[in-house]
């Protein structure tokens, strides 16, 4: 009859083990459009592709490979990832029974006039009493309600959130690398036709000095032109100071001290992808890692409901010890008559707790509500940063070729002004504009081609490229 208690007992407890609190994660729904702006739905994205891949700038690429090692966002990103590695093992055997041993000894002697002593004296003949004892004790947790288990899926989700965290981080990492190592190219392109103006204004100032000495023009052409060529004097140390500025800020995110960065290629000889697949929005939930940062933390917040409501209902546990024990050494591992054992099995209920166990369950379930919120506006504003890195491709496409051919238009303008300037058809006012007219559309043309390729870096960046 003994032994059937015992078998309904654990039937019992293995049904309840059955149940979990809670309800299971599943995603919840967000309206994602059918395809990105005007472009054709595609099965394939250049998110999938490794950043050595995208970039084929080998500078660039030995930038990003070495920023991978050395940055210490990077490096604090990996930390959090070990750490949380830690709390899911930790996490992984919570459900396992919890033992400790323990050695004492100890002795004692009260006083005559104590209870304590005179009872010894009249039982033992001495008022000195010893005790030894060697014990492992056990303690185990039945996970009834499954709050064990959902412990282990909040630890497991926030791993995974950590993972995705530092991908978060590579991707932003490597975008700014690729968008600072452009702009240098930029100002190194700028810088060399700031020097190839300021030439330029040596010839026309000095074209304009000959002119006044035939008496063709005054002195105040002659200041013209030197004003225009100070001008064109002034941009080279300010693109100076911005190149050592941009290579120290790049250096930086290498981890490095600021210092000179080496580059063996120009601008003009770096160019926009002609293709680039963006694939399916749809592809975002599963490629983007700061949406999936967002549904990591969701889903540690649905499985934290679990836990705030099984903390409400009795929880059940099972004690046991045994060992050895002794009123003196010399019988201290005599057996089997030193041996002892206890027992014991408790169901324990909160009872004026029972606010505080409510409020947390409250809690929770905001605390979700808001991580579903959150986990939605990742994909808002996932699909917005993707549409617009489209539209400034296409639109910056356009404005490159009206810069481009702009820029062909006022450098002929140039050629004309001066041999119209021998000539005498025109006058140096209209020299010195066109060549400011030059400087200034070359400048800018170099700023568009520089943005194309920050935003193709945008597109791969905001489909969720980078991180392989």
């Amino acid at each position: 009859m003994y032994k059937h208690r015992i078998y309904i007992t654990l039937f019992i407890v293995m049904l309840a083990a059955g149940c979990r609190m809670g309800r299971d994660y599943s995603r919840p729904q967000v309206v994602l459009p059918q395809q990105f702006g005007n472009t054709a739905p595609s099965d394939t994205s250049i998110a999938g592709m490794n950043w050595k891949q995208f970039f084929t700038d080998t500078t660039l690429q030995r930038l990003i490979e070495h920023s991978l090692q050395s940055n210490y966002d990077q490096q604090l990103a990996i930390k959090r990832i070990e750490e949380a590695q830690a709390y899911v093992k930790q996490a992984k055997v919570n459900w396992l029974p919890s033992l400790q041993a323990q050695i004492a000894a100890s002795t004692n002697t009260p006083s005559k006039n104590s209870l304590n002593g005179l009872s010894l004296e009249n039982f033992l003949g001495s008022r000195h009493i010893e005790d030894y004892s060697a014990n492992v004790g056990l303690s185990w947790e039945i996970d009834v309600w499954g709050k064990l288990r959902r412990q282990r899926e909040v630890t497991t989700a926030g791993y995974l959130q950590s993972y995705e965290a530092a991908r978060t981080v590579q991707t932003a990492l490597v975008a700014n690398i690729a968008n600072s190592y452009y702009n240098l190219l930029m100002l190194d392109e700028q810088l060399v036709i700031a020097h190839k103006n300021l030439l330029l204004s040596d010839t026309i100032v000095n074209m304009i000095q000959l002119q006044k000495q035939a008496g063709l023009v005054t002195e105040l052409a002659v200041q013209q032109a030197t004003a225009q060529r100070q001008n064109t004097a002034l941009l080279v140390p300010q693109l100076e100071q911005q190149v050592a500025i941009q290579e120290n800020s790049l250096s930086i995110l290498l981890g490095d001290l600021p210092g000179r960065i080496v580059r063996t290629t120009q601008l003009q000889n770096t160019s926009v992808w002609q293709e680039l697949p963006t694939g399916l929005p749809a592809d975002l939930l599963s490629k983007r890692p700061d949406v999936r940062e967002r549904e990591m933390a969701l889903v540690a917040a649905n499985a934290q409901v679990g836990v705030a409501e099984a903390s409400m209902y009795p929880s059940l546990n099972i004690t046991a010890t045994g060992g050895l024990n002794a009123f003196k050494a010399s019988k201290w591992f005599i057996l089997p008559a030193s041996l002892f054992g206890t027992a014991a099995g408790a169901i324990a209920q909160p009872l004026f707790q029972r606010r505080q166990l409510k409020t947390q369950k409250e809690v929770a379930n905001i605390q979700r509500d808001a991580a579903v919120i959150s986990f939605r506006q990742s994909v808002l504003n996932a699909v917005g940063e993707v549409s617009n890195a489209l539209i400034k491709l296409d639109k910056l496409k356009e404005q490159h070729e009206v810069a481009e051919a702009r820029t062909h238009t006022l450098q002929t303008a140039i050629n004309n002004a001066e041999m119209l300037f021998k000539s005498g058809m025109a006058d140096y006012l209209e020299v010195i504009t066109a060549q400011g007219n030059s400087l200034q559309a070359s400048i800018t043309l170099a700023d568009i081609q520089r943005q194309q390729l920050s935003a193709m870096v945008e597109l791969y960046r905001s489909l969720g490229g980078g991180w392989k």
